[in-house]
């Protein structure tokens, strides 16, 4: 944006040590919109004093969370909103300026990798058999318990880069492969866990049920463990809590991003960071009765 007088003497204002002037002042900034972000960041350049730095940091982070928010709102606001744009969206909490391309590429490399593994004769099991090989061995990917100190783990940009993510990155990469491919792959609401499931979609059920969710086994995506319906009810009756009917329906995109968004969250709990957390949850509210 070209500075203007009015641009100038607002820079000026940034410093001043009269709270409600500085507010006033990051307000009228704001208005301006993202356009403002590379005036700032050179203002930043040019300011010694770390105070005043601050301010301009918080600023900018302002900035880049309207534009977020707005983004995300559109997501949300779409009909069969796709969800890994949701799950980028998150991922640019932290890296605004993030350009997918090359997750996409990633994403792409083992899904065909996957697909000329893939034969029409393969059963549910033998399918993820293949899904697994390539997405912890050959493409080797790690999946680590959920730890609110590594924030990078739950965002999947990082985690297509790194290689290592949660259950929940690792599981949202997982069902949109699986969805790429075809395969009816879901994440489902067990208590306590992020697991997916992998439905049954043969013609003669699928056609005869109107609301189909029947089940033929679960799956891990920290590590491609498949479980059994006997498992799934071992462990509710482990943490003695009733199977409700809900729990085993599959999860809308809407749901597992703002689930993603929870969780996030969790990393920004201390005093100085709080406004974040603050933050994501508002987006989450979003997603909220949708």
């Amino acid at each position: 944006m070209e500075p203007n007088r009015e641009i100038s003497a607002l820079f000026t204002l940034i410093d001043d040590p009269d709270t409600e002037v500085f507010s006033t002042v990051s307000d009228r900034i704001i208005s301006f919109g993202k356009e403002i972000i590379p005036n700032l960041e050179d203002l930043w350049e040019n300011t010694p004093e770390e105070e005043v730095q601050e301010r301009i940091e918080l600023l900018i982070h302002r900035l880049h969370f309207q534009d977020l928010r707005e983004a995300f709102t559109g997501w949300a606001r779409k009909e069969f909103p796709e969800l890994m744009d949701g799950a980028y969206l998150v991922a640019r909490y932290k890296f605004p300026d993030l350009h997918i391309s090359t997750a996409n590429q990633e994403l792409e490399r083992m899904r065909k990798n996957i697909w000329l593994e893939l034969n029409s004769y393969l059963t549910p099991l033998e399918q993820i058999n293949v899904v697994n090989k390539i997405f912890f061995s050959f493409h080797k990917h790690k999946g680590v318990e959920i730890s609110y100190q590594n924030q990078e783990e739950f965002l999947v940009n990082k985690v297509l880069e790194t290689k290592r993510g949660n259950s929940i990155a690792n599981g949202i990469l997982y069902q949109a492969v699986c969805q790429m491919l075809d395969i009816p792959v879901r994440a489902i609401n067990i208590p306590r866990q992020f697991i997916l499931a992998y439905f049954d979609q043969s013609p003669e059920y699928f056609n005869t049920n109107p609301t189909p969710h029947k089940i033929l086994f679960y799956i891990d995506p920290v590590s491609g463990q498949v479980y059994t319906q006997k498992d799934v009810e071992n462990y509710f009756s482990r943490i003695s809590v009733p199977p409700a009917p809900s729990y085993f329906k599959p999860m809308s995109n809407r749901r597992i991003i703002r689930f993603l968004i929870e969780e996030y969250a969790k990393c920004f709990e201390d005093e100085r960071n709080r406004f974040k957390q603050d933050e994501l949850l508002g987006l989450g509210d979003i997603l909220m009765d949708r």
